[in-house]
């Protein structure tokens, strides 16, 4: 069974390996061929989300999401899903968050889109209604969110 770090075991391995994962637990049984999605998409039904990119510098209307210390911008207007995060001094997001950039995809059930995975940051719930956390797959950040079903 591969291994599941909690987020203060993976800060320390993360360190410890000089900013390198130290494993990478989730692998295709065989190649991806150029024309096939990857695999969370075709085999376990996740869907993309949003590419979370870090930035430096203030982008045209960006919103301050106070408690988390981040200005973000762009995804309510990308037709790509293309999200700008800057990261204020203290911000409790992981460094691997605040300098690589993610993908995101939408999952139906967090508990079991994380079993086996390496997790960065256990799940949370931003907002009403969301959960999310955040794994490591092979050195990147990977973001995957449960939105609660509304009824119809």
């Amino acid at each position: 069974m591969p291994e599941i770090y909690l987020l203060e075991e993976w800060k320390k391995g993360f360190r410890m390996s000089g900013g390198r994962t130290t494993g990478v637990h989730d692998r295709l049984a065989r190649r991806r061929r150029d024309h096939e999605p990857p695999a969370t998409v075709a085999e376990r039904g996740w869907k993309y989300h949003h590419l979370g990119i870090p930035c430096e510098n203030p982008r045209p209307g960006e919103r301050h999401l106070e408690h988390l210390k981040i200005h973000v911008a762009g995804f309510e207007t990308s037709p790509y899903g293309i999200e700008w995060m800057r990261f204020e001094p203290g911000c409790p997001v992981s460094e691997l968050v605040r300098t690589v950039p993610h993908i995101a995809f939408e999952v139906d059930d967090l508990d079991e889109a994380l079993r086996g995975k390496e997790i960065l940051s256990p799940p949370s719930s931003p907002s009403d209604g969301v959960r999310v956390a955040m794994i490591v797959h092979d050195g990147a950040p990977v973001e995957l969110l449960e939105f609660r079903k509304r009824p119809r």
